[in-house]
């Protein structure tokens, strides 16, 4: 039995190589045969390159939360690009208080939104769907 897997293109926006964990250009981390990484690079110059050459069907980065990072985030989206980022904020109001995130809740820019559990490393302590403003 010959086992055939299909993946997608990621791209990755690696500001400060906390994802890659990249040495000497080359990634450290198992971040997948399909991923292309940009490391050292602003995350909204990041996103906009990934989109106009790499064509990943995803894009990932992690701490968003400036007004670039909003207008990068939102270009990929209407460009038909997925995306995974991540955010600091305790819980789903603290997350609507702050006033870069409640830009993102009135562009409708997430599908879910997903917090760890703090105490239980890996696990998941709550999932929001279909989130409105």
């Amino acid at each position: 039995m010959h086992l055939v897997l299909s993946g997608i293109t990621v791209g990755v926006v690696d500001e400060r190589g906390e994802i890659s964990a990249m040495y000497k250009g080359q990634v450290q981390n198992d971040l997948g045969i399909r991923t292309d990484v940009l490391n050292n690079i602003r995350k909204s110059l990041g996103i906009e390159m990934l989109i106009r050459s790499m064509a990943p069907k995803v894009i990932v980065c992690d701490e968003i939360g400036n007004e670039e990072d909003i207008k990068a985030i939102n270009y990929a989206i209407c460009s038909g690009v997925k995306g995974i980022f991540t955010a600091h904020g305790s819980d789903f109001e603290c997350l609507k208080l702050n006033p870069i995130f409640s830009k993102m809740f009135d562009l409708n820019l997430f599908d879910k939104i997903i917090f760890l559990d703090t105490k239980n490393r890996g696990k998941i302590d709550n999932v929001y769907s279909n989130i409105t403003n």
